[in-house]
């Protein structure tokens, strides 16, 4: 299959807001590839190539000078070959190497298609191929059962070798996959509530645990050998001894186990978010330590426990993790809830999660056996620029540059702005088109991606929090900001300032 297919069908799910319709046009795309190509092409879905990392960063990206192919030829396996060539690249002359490769690729496709690429080597395709949605439509390619792909794909931990069982294999192929200790597994996700009552009202008789800021693991123990991923399932047990030296510690035989973990700082609370990834990604070693907490656990001593309800996998829990276990109760009370929340809160921590004691450990959607509350933050925030769409945004001023005021001129010029992030989530379809026609009336200048503009438009940003930034000037950066709405009714000198965000640090 040419990559203009692929590039079509992507195209063709990020113009519809109906999960029907994305789901037939990948459906539709996915009957079409040959064995080979499905679980390359699974990838590229996603942005998320089969390869792994492929050393490609922006700065690589948008230096390439190079005159694109009018007509389309690109296979799928020729862009899976040469991104198999780029991952496997490194050594001496490997810069050059990889230039020379990617400029090979970019000459190749079309100019259609190597913005698809980009974006791909990138991980931001935004075109609606969520993985739930890719894998619904694996099942209706297939004509398999939604929940059996869903679960193979949970334990498989890889949901292109799950098409290919699906599309090539027989049925009991696909209903034979199993968890295996090792193997790491796709994690259950949680939902969000306003509030623990809401939660509760949603999950009944619960358990309700701290919701750390940290980092996901997953540990398996087979034996004497143990592994440690991340919820991306990436192998990290060579970064993190310490959690090695805790579970080998646990008792009885083979183990899976779902946890947080963070860095702490010398009073025991959590330090920064940013703190603990560095720390999680330190490929050398590090004085600050690692200390893990479990929540779940999916296999302990020749028994599989994702079918078992969330009581006996906790009575399991404490067996095997004992003082190492999520603070928590099991409770269908509010008021013993919000104590807990309150405790999670004062102790530095995100909120809580709440999950239905019966519920299984499932994973693929967002449903509502698991629930987390934390507190959202707002902050009135100043446009300096828009950034251009694409997919379904194209040709639409899509991903706002955000910036806080700097009364004081700490770090700029005084009453200026300072940049803390970027956002296009929670911009509705109005809102695209108001501010693609709004932003070039106060434009400043373009460059080749964005339109800069007067710093005088006020927008309502709800966070999560922020943390420590090398990128911006003020050394803050906004986490998981997302558009409430204009604010016409405020002035640029209301907007909250860098001080302000500054001040959220910890530490």
């Amino acid at each position: 299959m040419l990559l203009h297919d692929l590039v079509t069908a992507t195209d063709a799910a990020a113009s519809t807001s109906s999960r029907l319709a994305k789901i037939e046009a990948l459906a539709a795309l996915l009957r079409g590839l040959g064995p080979e190509e499905i679980a390359p092409a699974v990838g590229l879905l996603l942005a998320k190539p089969r390869q792994g990392r492929l050393g490609i960063g922006w700065r690589s990206l948008s230096s390439l000078e190079v005159a694109h192919d009018a007509a389309s030829h690109l296979s799928i396996a020729d862009v899976d070959a040469a991104l198999t060539r780029l991952a496997s690249t490194e050594g001496a002359g490997s810069v050059a190497t990889r230039r020379a490769e990617l400029e090979a690729l970019a000459s190749a496709a079309t100019a259609e298609e190597w913005d698809f690429l980009a974006r791909v080597m990138m991980g931001e395709l935004r075109t609606g191929a969520l993985e739930g949605v890719l894998l619904d439509a694996i099942a209706k390619a297939a004509g398999r059962a939604a929940p059996t792909v869903r679960r193979a794909a949970m334990l498989s931990g890889d949901l292109g070798e799950t098409a290919v069982i699906a599309l090539t294999a027989t049925p009991e192929d696909l209903d034979a996959v199993g968890l295996v200790v090792g193997r790491p597994v796709l994690p259950m996700l949680a939902s969000t509530a306003a509030s623990v009552p809401d939660a509760l009202g949603i999950a009944g008789e619960a358990s309700v645990e701290y919701k750390l800021d940290g980092a996901r693991i997953q540990v398996h123990r087979r034996g004497d050998d143990l592994g440690v991923y991340t919820r991306n399932l990436a192998d990290i047990t060579h970064r993190v001894p310490e959690i090695v030296e805790v579970v080998r510690g646990f008792p009885g035989g083979d183990l899976i186990l779902d946890g947080e973990t963070l860095a702490l700082d010398e009073d025991g609370g959590p330090r920064p978010f940013q703190d603990t990834m560095s720390r999680f990604g330190s490929e050398s070693a590090s004085e600050l330590a690692l200390k893990p907490w479990f929540f779940d656990i999916l296999h302990a001593g020749g028994r599989d426990l994702v079918d078992e309800p969330l009581t006996a996998r906790l009575l399991e829990l404490e067996r095997v993790a004992g003082e190492w276990r999520m603070p928590g109760i099991v409770t269908s009370d509010p008021v013993a809830a919000e104590e807990l929340s309150r405790a999670a809160l004062a102790a530095g921590h995100e909120g809580v999660l709440v999950k239905g004691v019966d519920s299984t450990y499932t994973a693929g959607r967002r449903g509502k056996s698991w629930i987390k509350v934390k507190p959202v933050l707002t902050y009135d925030l100043v446009v300096l620029g828009v950034e251009w769409g694409s997919g379904r945004r194209s040709g639409m001023l899509s991903n706002l540059h955000l910036g806080a005021l700097d009364p004081a001129g700490e770090f700029g010029p005084p009453g200026g702005f300072v940049m803390v992030g970027k956002t296009f989530k929670g911009l509705t379809d109005e809102l695209l088109r108001w501010q693609t026609a709004h932003f070039p009336t106060i434009e400043t200048h373009r460059s080749e991606y964005a339109v800069h503009v007067r710093p005088e438009t006020v927008v309502e940003i709800a966070i999560d929090g922020v943390q420590r930034s090398t990128r911006y000037p003020g050394g803050v950066a906004l986490r998981f900001a997302r558009v409430k709405g204009y604010r016409p009714d405020k002035s640029p000198a209301e907007a909250d300032t860098i001080q302000t965000l500054r001040a959220l640090l910890r530490g």
